[in-house]
């Protein structure tokens, strides 16, 4: 039975590999990308092998985490990304259930994730090369590490999949988790060319918390053989596998129930009253400020720009990537906020025939959508500009970043509203896959940031000169004068943009309103 799961994955995965060129492709750019961080992943424990004993346990027990952590909670996130072996598609065959968990288990390791993390688990046993008995520990910690992403991830998805198969739940935690993994490349290239300030800094506690921790104790077993911390391995031992045991356990209950009750999507709570609608002005324009602002509250699609917003400098400061980046992170924020609206007609859809049908005038529109976005943006750059600056203590930043800042937002916003009154794209819509990928969607989103990104950078340049000749040389009274100047020419530059997007969507309005229907 095993080996027909296996057979089956395989199938089903070439299968949809041949509906689809665009599936072929995305296919290959994984596995390219995959096989580079490999690449990447093994030149720099072969770099750490050659170092202290306590550095390598460091970066084998960390890192060796974060992957179990990842293979855990990716899965809940993004619910349905692979979804061919879903178990409820079982439940009408007679199958041992047994039968079904082994064969689940060994078809989770089919595909560029699975191989993936195999090779790289049994790539970390270069870091031991020079003790035997570490080698040999660290090839069993591999194979309880790889069993524990696998039955730990299945385990869990299965257990809280009533939980999950919320839209809001499920996209929400895709944004927390989807950012920062674009922060893996740097980590890993930091903690390679900053080894001699990790080996002075005293780690050890830090590592020995999480080698007790289920998703360290597999990693942990070889560090504690090459120190001779005979009893401390075996006691780690006993962690990993009752981990394997107790993910086994959870996975054959919540699949017994899976097959008998499989969950399913719930309706919302009936919301009372007019929310939004009955705090603005009831005119053209607080519609669409109240449908937006329901947008920003009620949508995952807009949680991505929202929670990057502190990740992003967050990330900058801990993974010590200069002061700059931690003091750009009001300008940054304003500016991810601001073209958070470049696809708000796309994220519409065929709703926007509401719009079109209602004969709302473009400028309404255009300005609904920027106070929506300013009520959030304002008051988050503002925060993220003067809590940047006092974090790296210079208070003296503050008036010109912030000038800097709210200058970039507004631009921005303008910019924003002329973009998306010329082109729609295709755009994940409403409760699919947070990671999946639209056909169709890739050129013209990226032309369009490409021409947006560019406008935005050339009319933020004079602010962003005036701001950095301020904070690089200290000039306060400088500072001021971009305080006043940022804002002013910003708000000048979004009026402009207000008024030429929306007497743009008063001519495009139709034929956009026919090419979103004809993605839908």
């Amino acid at each position: 039975m095993v080996g027909h799961l296996v057979r089956l994955k395989l199938r089903l995965l070439a299968n949809g590999l041949k509906r689809s060129t665009g599936q072929v492709v995305l296919m290959l750019l994984a596995l390219l990308y995959g096989l580079g961080v490999l690449v990447a992943v093994t030149g720099g424990l072969a770099y750490v092998s050659t170092q202290a004993l306590v550095l390598r346990e460091l970066v084998v027990v960390v890192a060796g985490a974060a992957l179990v952590l990842a293979w855990c909670v990716v899965p809940l996130v993004a619910f349905g990304v692979d979804a061919t072996m879903d178990p409820a598609r079982f439940a009408p065959y007679p199958i041992r259930r047994v039968h079904l968990l082994t064969g689940l288990a060994v078809s989770g390791l089919v595909g560029v994730p699975g191989v993936l993390t195999v090779l790289a688990a049994l790539g970390s046993a270069i870091l031991w090369w020079r003790e035997p008995a570490a080698l040999v520990a660290s090839l069993l910690g591999a194979v309880l590490a790889v069993a524990t992403c696998v039955v730990g991830s299945r385990a869990l998805t299965t257990a809280l999949a009533r939980v999950v198969v919320r839209r809001r739940v499920r996209e929400l935690g895709a944004a927390l988790v989807l950012i920062p993994m674009m922060f893996v490349g740097p980590a890993m290239s930091g903690l390679t060319t900053g080894a001699s300030r990790i080996r002075a800094a005293d780690m050890t506690p830090v590592v020995q918390a999480v080698g007790w921790t289920p998703f360290g104790a597999a990693w942990a077993l070889a560090p504690d053989v090459a120190s001779g911390r005979w009893w401390q391995a075996l006691a780690r031992l006993v962690v990993a596998l009752a981990t394997v045991a107790v993910a086994v356990l959870v996975w054959d209950r919540s699949l017994a129930r899976a097959l008998v009750d499989p969950p399913h999507d719930v309706a919302g709570r009936r919301q009372r009253g007019l929310g939004w609608f009955a705090r603005v002005p009831a005119s053209p324009r607080g519609a669409v400020l109240a449908r937006c602002l329901t947008y920003w509250v009620r949508d995952p699609r807009y949680a991505m720009a929202v929670v990057a917003v502190p990740i992003f400098p967050v990330l900058f400061a801990v993974l010590g990537m200069g002061s700059g980046l931690v003091l750009a992170a009001g300008p940054l924020a304003g500016f991810l906020l601001g073209w958070s609206i470049s696809s708000d007609i796309s994220v519409d859809g065929p709703a926007f025939w509401v719009h079109v049908a209602a004969g709302v005038r473009g400028g309404a529109d255009r300005v609904g959508r920027v106070l929506a976005a300013l009520v959030l943006g304002v008051p988050v750059v503002t925060v993220m500009t003067i809590a940047g600056a006092l974090f790296l203590r210079r208070p003296d930043a503050v008036a010109p970043l912030l000038g800097s800042a709210l200058g970039t937002l507004t631009t921005t916003l303008g910019v924003s509203s002329v973009a998306s009154a010329l082109v729609v794209y295709r755009v994940r819509k409403a409760g699919e896959n947070p990671f999946s990928t639209q056909q169709g969607a890739t050129v013209p989103a990226m032309l369009t940031q490409l021409a947006g990104w560019t406008a935005v950078g050339l009319l933020c340049a004079p602010v962003t000169v005036l701001a950095v000749m301020s904070v690089a040389g200290h000039r306060e009274a400088l500072g001021w004068v971009t305080l006043a100047v940022g804002p002013a020419l910003g708000t000048a530059l979004m009026a402009l943009g207000v008024r030429l997007g929306g007497r743009t969507l008063d001519r495009t309005a139709p034929d956009l309103l026919r090419r979103l229907i004809a993605m839908a």
